[in-house]
């Protein structure tokens, strides 16, 4: 399906499905999968439908989503129910970040200049999806995360593979002061006009590192979404679009 990037890290486990999708002008809506922008519903359903069909789950996986906020809150999907996909009221509430260790569950968030994360815990059999912005980023929802899945399911960090997924660059990411003082010096480069460029990808590495995941385990997607728009919905290169794209992981059962 050529509307998936996938990822080297994830691939060569064979039990993943994972993914992000990407533009494409012969789906409604350049293939958007946000129920809760404002376009036809039953457009969007459309692209949804056409992705877990193509992906040849969508007879036996459910599917759960958040009404992302740009929190640090994390939910622990314990049951198999389809949540916050054929509607956007029943998504779980206030939530950037979704961990299982459920077979035959595809949990995902959605994205269009935001870090989204994809985690993979082989050993013991978790994955997890993390949407961090800037706020998120702050709050350190990515260690928080791996925190979790140590705390419910004992993961330990080295067993832990990491996407940090197509998102905006250092290369267009211009902040004020009022953001770029809530991180280290290391993520933020200053400029002449008193802004400052943000590095959300490294900030997100960092915290990886820092919750103990091996380097070698991580993989970074250089791709930009403002750089990259063509392939990619980007809020501040379109100027408050309402498009978003969906990074996905989940795990097949037993047949």
């Amino acid at each position: 399906m050529d509307a998936i990037l996938r990822y080297e890290k994830l691939k060569q486990f064979p039990e993943l499905i994972h993914g992000t999708t990407l533009k494409n002008n012969i789906f409604p809506y350049m293939f958007s999968f946000a129920l809760h922008t404002g376009e036809d519903s039953n457009e969007i359903s459309k692209n949804r439908n056409h992705l877990i069909e193509k992906l040849g789950i969508d007879k036996d996986f459910d599917i759960v989503l958040a009404n992302q906020t740009h929190s640090s809150n994390i939910v622990v999907v314990e049951t198999s129910q389809t949540l916050g996909w054929k509607e956007h009221k029943d998504a779980i509430q206030d939530c950037d970040a979704l961990v299982t260790n459920q077979k035959n569950i595809l949990i995902g968030v959605l994205t269009a200049d935001c870090v989204p994360i994809l985690l993979f815990d082989k050993d013991k059999g978790v994955v997890a999806a993390v949407h961090a912005g800037w706020k998120g980023s702050c709050g350190k929802i990515l260690l928080r995360t791996v925190s979790k899945m140590k705390e419910a399911f004992g993961s330990d960090p080295k067993d832990i593979y990491a996407v940090i997924a197509p998102s905006i660059g250092a290369c267009c990411y211009e902040v004020g002061l009022d953001v770029a003082d809530n991180f280290q010096k290391d993520i933020k480069k200053q400029l002449p006009n008193e802004k400052y460029m943000l590095d959300l990808k490294r900030e997100n590495y960092n915290q990886l590192i820092n919750a103990g995941l091996k380097s070698k385990n991580i993989e970074i997607s250089e791709r930009c979404t403002s750089c990259d728009n063509d392939k990619f919905f980007s809020y501040r290169k379109e100027n408050g679009c309402s498009g978003r794209f969906l990074s996905f992981v989940g795990m097949r059962g037993n047949d």
